[in-house]
């Protein structure tokens, strides 16, 4: 792939630089590009840095009516993410999203072990900030919130779960974690900071129809957690 000149604002300064890495890219056709993003590098760009996704769209595509994130991640989570190259298939995209018609599985490692093997937890997530600090905690009042989880390893004092999220809400994954007792390692809003290890979790697999399209994905984690598979598991999974 051909890297492109990033163009980005801060200010009212622009910002034009290549990008120093290459995307992964795990699926790419005439609507869609699947990438592998790596954890720490965020969708869009913040002050203080312009290198993000975003950066790379010049290289993707040079139409006008594109590229266009069809969702998004956390900075520090990694895993598969989805661009649309047009207008349209970004509409389709975003249909297929919010009428739940993509599945969308993460892998997390926790800390400790849960009891079962497991479970689906069905707990409402709302919105609360504190001293402008925000996060999502269960509440009554908030979203529908449930995630599908199971254990694919146990480790040494840490779990690594597979997490269907059966809905969308911003941060469920780390925000159910919590609530079940297992933190995942690395959270600094929902658990324990550590300042030797990233946020372990990963976008592991996206699967959705859209614009006439198919499109599976899987993404093969990278950094801490796969050192922590690998370790743990004596393979890759």
């Amino acid at each position: 792939m051909t890297r492109g000149d990033a163009r980005q604002r801060q200010g009212n300064l622009t910002v034009k630089k290549a990008p120093p890495f290459e995307l992964d890219i795990l699926y790419r056709s005439s609507h869609f590009v699947a990438i592998n993003k790596p954890a720490g590098l965020p969708v869009h760009p913040s002050r203080g840095t312009a290198l993000s996704v975003e950066a790379f769209f010049p290289s993707l595509s040079k139409r006008k009516d594109g590229p266009w994130l069809a969702h998004r991640l956390d900075r520090d989570t990694s895993g598969c993410l989805l661009i649309a190259l047009r207008k349209q298939a970004l509409i389709a995209a975003q249909n297929a999203f919010s009428r739940r018609q993509v599945t969308k599985t993460y892998w997390a490692i926790v800390s400790g072990h849960p009891a079962e093997d497991a479970g689906t937890l069905n707990l409402p997530l709302l919105r609360v900030e504190k001293n402008r600090q925000w996060k999502m905690e269960v509440d009554p009042e908030g979203q529908e919130s449930r995630t599908h989880w199971r254990v694919l390893h146990r480790g040494h004092n840490a779990t690594l779960l597979a997490l269907q999220l059966l809905t969308g809400r911003t941060h469920q994954a780390r925000a159910h974690c919590a609530a079940m007792g297992h933190t995942i390692i690395g959270d600094p809003i929902y658990g324990v900071p550590s300042n030797d290890s990233q946020l372990l979790l990963h976008c592991r697999a996206l699967n959705l129809t859209c614009h006439e399209e198919a499109i599976s994905v899987t993404a093969p984690p990278g950094g801490a957690m796969a050192d922590w598979i690998k370790k743990a598991s004596g393979d890759g999974f």
